[in-house]
């Protein structure tokens, strides 16, 4: 995770300035799913019911429709961002502007999602959008796959 400089505000203080532009409050229950992502960092993917299991297992005491909210909200803010699975999954992940562009590969199986960089990926994503006369906000790919675990178990 990138460090932040003792300037910058971090994700609380965005939330809590943001929440409060929009006659909002940081609740406790928003402020235990922004710190669980904190604490796991970039990188990682949860879906809804993974951060609900790990706050209970936290003891920390938030039903699973307060965080399916609480997720929306994160990421409609732009401090988490979401990855719509083909399946209907979606899981979640810290949102940086540091490490925006950045690719998925996904196990069709399980679940598992991996993140990797590719400039060719980027370049191309560039051409594309200046060929149909678009401006490029963001370029990400998401691999569907099978994980070497679940690939083991499924025939060919």
């Amino acid at each position: 995770m990138p460090s932040r400089s003792p300037a910058s505000p971090g994700p609380a203080t965005e939330l809590r300035s943001s929440l409060h532009g929009r006659g909002r409050r940081l609740t406790p229950q928003r402020q235990k799913v922004l710190s669980l992502f904190e604490r796991i960092g970039e990188g990682s993917h949860l879906s809804a019911e993974e951060v609900h299991l790990r706050l209970v297992r936290a003891e920390e005491r938030v039903s699973l429709a307060t965080v399916c909210r609480t997720l929306r909200l994160l990421s409609s803010m732009e401090l988490l961002r979401e990855l719509e699975l083909p399946e209907g999954g979606r899981r979640f992940e810290l949102a940086s502007d540091a490490h925006r562009d950045h690719h998925h590969l996904v196990c069709v199986g399980c679940g598992r999602t991996e993140e990797f960089e590719s400039s060719v990926v980027l370049d191309e994503g560039r051409r594309a959008a200046g060929s149909h006369g678009f401006r490029l906000i963001e370029c990400v790919l998401n691999v569907r796959a099978l994980c070497p675990r679940c690939a083991a178990v499924e025939p060919a």
